[in-house]
């Protein structure tokens, strides 16, 4: 015998789900979603029109590598070492980020320019600069504050404080999972320590804590506490999983709207099969030992960080969505942790680019071979760049006015750069093409098939979006 109550929480059409839908947030009615999601949130969805990739590797550079030093080549900074910065640069600008306004200074480095795009590299990024042809380069890129937490968390949830999604996490949201044995949104990491701020970054927010990433730390084990205890056997922890599963259900259908519920239920089945799908996916022993040398391996100073970016190579195979990757410090380093160059950029740089610069290069390579790079978008960012003008005579400060990125991969202008920064890197040069957070959220998205002004989620009465209010697609850069 079914209860009234029973029908209207299990008929997934029809009144009882137009019920439902009502008290699970985000939803309103049950065109919003299908049966079939309210089942499984990570079901996978269309997106709202042909995707031109299936899966982003996001670099995030810690602590802000000065992109004057790499990528954004300034023959004046020379000219003018030891001057003063000419007001004219300063124009419209706050400049107290840190230590005010110090003199020009120019860094010990060598320039080049590379493949048929001819862009402009340092000597700090000599495999990189190989793969010249198959970036494109956005040097117009702008943020708001100049705080790393801050910049950094408006970087990856749009927002200067805590409590909105993530990209990633808006990403799941939208288009669900594709692999049903793997998280959607993965976060790796190299070195001894969470990233900086920790989960603030890559959680849900008001979206359904399903949605939120997942931490996978270095070493052979990804995720705490995944192993089966010894002594357990298969048959024990699966009746356990289905008692907790038929307790949750009873649950959960007395309280439809608990989302944290909804999303442990998933997670301990998701538990149950990632203990052998996970260490599966991050194991690179069987990988070739060119493969490892092709990321760096077999340097010290990059090992660390080139195993995670093969990671993150196995990781889009298996169909995870979105890899969200943050540079930890360099195996034996504990001076150097981070890109954040205030003093000695000289040594700071030269370290930090031996980390990362094999590894990218490498990572772009195997993508390439293996015919994935058509339908995975590389992103390499930070939270801002760093000034033309000096801290302590050897470093640089914070810069949030002009700087550089890049992406990677299908559906763009590859061999292309798009804006500017002024004649010493201190602001963009043409504000019409000021890139902010805002619009490289938006362009990712419509890279993954998805419009930013169309993926909401009714969040106490309002309509949120992934840009917030802002944002807009940089069309110059698609092909």
């Amino acid at each position: 015998m079914t209860s009234r109550r029973d029908f209207l929480f299990t008929t997934g059409l029809g009144l009882g789900g137009a019920a439902l839908a009502g008290f699970i947030p985000g939803l309103g009615t049950i065109s919003a979603a299908t049966a079939a999601e309210l089942i499984d949130p990570l079901a996978p969805k269309a997106p709202h029109f042909p995707a031109k990739i299936k899966s982003v590797i996001w670099l995030h550079q810690d602590g802000a590598p000065s992109t004057l030093d790499l990528y954004d080549y300034k023959p004046d900074i020379i000219k003018l070492a030891g001057k003063e910065v000419p007001s004219s640069f300063l124009n419209g600008i706050k400049t107290s980020t840190q230590g005010g306004v110090g003199k020009v200074f120019a860094s010990n480095r060598t320039w080049k320019q590379y493949g048929e795009s001819g862009a402009w590299f340092s000597d700090l990024l000599p495999n990189l600069a190989k793969q010249a042809d198959k970036l494109t380069f956005i040097k117009s890129s702008m943020t708001i504050g100049a705080t790393h937490d801050i910049s950094i968390l408006k970087l990856n949830t749009g927002d200067l404080n805590p409590g909105r999604p993530s990209l990633g996490a808006w990403i799941s949201y939208a288009l669900g999972s594709a692999n049903p044995d793997l998280p959607p949104y993965v976060v790796l990491y190299n070195g001894k320590s969470e990233p900086r701020a920790g989960s603030v970054n890559w959680n849900s927010g008001f979206l359904p804590a399903v949605y939120q990433g997942t931490a996978f730390r270095p070493g052979n084990s990804p995720i705490f506490y995944l192993e089966r205890p010894e002594l357990r056997t298969d048959v024990q922890q699966r009746s356990s999983l289905d008692l907790l599963k038929h307790l949750n259900q009873v649950g959960s259908a007395k309280h439809p709207s608990d989302t944290e519920l909804k999303a442990r239920l998933r997670s301990y089945e998701l538990a149950d099969r990632m203990q052998t799908s996970a260490p599966e996916a991050v194991d690179i022993s069987k990988e070739t030992e060119a493969t490892k040398e092709l990321y760096g391996l077999n340097d010290a100073t990059s090992a660390s960080y080139g195993t995670t970016l093969l990671r993150a190579r196995r990781l889009v195979e298996r169909g995870v969505r979105f890899i969200q990757v943050v540079t930890g410090e360099p195996d034996g380093e504990t001076e150097i942790t981070n890109w954040d160059a205030h003093n000695d950029l000289e040594k700071n740089h030269s370290v930090k680019a031996r980390q990362v610069d094999k590894p990218i290069a490498g990572l772009l390579e195997d993508l390439k071979s293996r015919g994935l790079l058509d339908t995975t978008l590389v992103v390499w960012t930070s939270e801002f760049s760093r000034t033309p003008w000096g801290e302590s005579g050897t470093g640089r400060d914070h810069n949030p006015w002009g700087y550089t990125q890049w992406l990677a991969g299908g559906g763009l202008k590859a061999g292309y750069t798009y804006g500017a920064t002024d004649a010493l890197g201190v602001q963009v040069a043409d504000k019409d093409k000021a890139v902010d957070t805002y619009d490289l959220h938006a362009t990712v998205l419509q890279l993954l098939g998805l419009d930013h002004l169309k993926t909401t989620f009714l969040n106490n009465g309002r309509s949120e979006r992934p840009t917030v209010v802002y944002g807009k697609v940089i069309k110059d850069i698609l092909a």
